[in-house]
């Protein structure tokens, strides 16, 4: 089941000439979310292959530079004839910012639009996986990350011990590969447990949006597969990240080597590096090998650990 994630803008603020705002496309199985949503998102969606009809927006908090593409995208949507609901889920202040935006939307949206303000710790159930919010350290906004948490996967099923024993290939061995116990035709009963592994952990993939490193992010991040922080800074400006609620690359880094992530992609990157990220980079894996700087268009895909 892939499960990949494609940038579609990295810049901090605003755009460059070579990046855009913020917005990440995560594509699980063909079903897209799209967490934050800046200016000209929708034309990096075309850019890069990203459908129009995302089943769900994310938000982390509402500050211009990740919101008001989704006044345009709502827009394209309805002149697509979308019919579907859209979800779009935030921080506190949700429906107060979507009655702001609808202003801009034209005539009435021709599909229902489902608002649901998040709860850090509480977790969107999904098919297969869940969406848990984590607060941020963002100043001046109620900013949130979200968590992308698989669910356990069953164990593997060892078909060499299942012919061993005379089962027969079929819906017995659906029935124990899902853990039931079976009775064959003679009486004999077939624990699971002798020809299926432990379960499986699934993928985990963090995405932080604006912040300073704290705590929560760290426990939210803990072992997973990818961790996506921001890093608007070099060290060189650590005031100024203090001073803004964002943070620098080494900070980033520190964070997820104390999560001990497997790898970590920075993005939201000032202006001023925009063209040259190897001082952020360099800051970063020195405390993190296991470190990159997020362009425009990277397509990052989440291998199963084993």
């Amino acid at each position: 089941m892939p499960l990949t994630l494609r940038f579609l803008g990295t810049a901090a603020s605003r755009p460059t000439v070579e990046r855009n705002v913020s917005a990440i496309a995560l594509v699980r199985d063909g079903e897209t979310l799209l967490f934050d949503c800046g200016e000209g998102t929708q034309r990096q969606m075309m850019r890069y292959g990203i459908s129009f009809l995302p089943a769900d927006i994310f938000f982390t908090h509402f500050h211009a530079d990740h919101v008001l593409g989704v006044i345009g995208l709502m827009r394209t949507m309805q002149l697509q004839d979308r019919t579907e609901p859209l979800r779009i889920w935030g921080p506190a202040g949700l429906p107060k910012f979507l009655q702001q935006a609808s202003a801009f939307t034209g005539e009435r949206l021709g599909f229902p639009v489902i608002v649901g303000e998040v709860t850090p710790g509480t977790p969107i159930p999904r098919q297969g996986y869940s969406i848990i919010p984590f607060a941020a350290a963002h100043r001046g906004s109620t900013a949130v990350g979200y968590t992308l948490a698989e669910d356990l996967r069953l164990g593997r099923f060892h078909p060499d011990l299942a012919r061993a024993r005379g089962i027969p290939e079929g819906p017995l061995w659906g029935e124990l590969h899902r853990g039931r116990t079976v009775t064959l035709s003679d009486g004999t009963t077939v624990d699971p447990a002798d020809l299926v592994g432990p379960s499986r952990p699934g993928r985990r993939v963090v995405i932080t949006g604006d912040t300073r490193p704290c705590d929560t992010t760290i426990e939210a991040a803990r072992d997973a597969d990818l961790l996506v922080h921001e890093a608007t800074f070099a060290e060189e400006e650590a005031p100024r990240a203090a001073e803004t609620g964002h943070s620098t690359a080494r900070e980033a880094a520190t964070v997820a080597k104390a999560a001990n992530v497997r790898q970590l992609i920075l993005t939201h990157i000032s202006a001023r590096y925009s063209r040259d990220t190897s001082d952020l980079e360099r800051e970063a894996t020195a405390v993190f090998p296991a470190s990159s700087i997020a362009r425009d268009g990277l397509e990052i895909e989440i291998p199963f650990r084993d």
